[in-house]
């Protein structure tokens, strides 16, 4: 069995540890979990592992957030993996900080990346794990909000949020989306 496990983000330094780059930060400790360690490759930053007998690729998409389906359609075809078998992991800021929710479907409730997903995988028939970041934001300021760095309080509670995320994932490769979503969401 193979897997697709995407992280949102953007590329580029001045991203890095931005709200919506939760996506990568997720990847990048699981990766580091597993002696697993990314390189670039087409549209994204690549990284793979065997984990219970399963394939796992890991994708951080290089194409900047409002592209990201690009990548994920290249290479869900590249590797032959199946749309069940996709899993994105994205910033969220309808769940408070921290809330963790997995979902087998959704709308994009206006998130660009999601809305590119959905375009070039013809739906919204995707796994994704959705990463509370909060809306400590006025109205108009959401795009600076998502590109803002965690405060230093987040970013201090941020290591078992990441750390669940990751055992989510693993779940999801091992036992599948349903028993995974009874087991983890609030």
């Amino acid at each position: 069995m193979k897997y697709l496990i995407t992280g949102l983000g953007n590329p580029g330094a001045q991203y890095e540890l931005t709200r919506h780059n939760i996506g990568f930060l997720v990847l990048d400790q699981l990766a580091d979990k597993q002696g697993a360690s990314f390189k670039v490759d087409r549209l994204a930053e690549k990284a793979e592992f065997k984990y219970k007998g399963r394939s796992i690729h890991l994708i951080k998409p290089n194409t900047f957030m409002n592209l990201s389906g690009k990548a994920i359609a290249y290479w869900l075809q590249e590797l032959k993996i199946e749309k069940e078998n996709l899993l994105v992991i994205v910033d969220d800021i309808a769940l408070p900080f921290g809330s963790l929710r997995l979902r087998t479907k959704g709308s994009s409730a206006g998130h660009n990346g999601l809305k590119n997903i959905e375009l070039l995988l013809n739906g919204q028939n995707y796994s994704r794990l959705r990463f509370g970041v909060g809306d400590a934001f006025h109205k108009g300021q959401q795009v600076d909000y998502v590109l803002s760095n965690f405060t230093q309080t987040e970013f201090e509670a941020m290591p078992p949020l990441i750390e669940k995320a990751n055992e989510m994932i693993l779940s999801f490769c091992t036992i599948g989306v349903e028993r995974t979503m009874n087991l983890f969401n609030d």
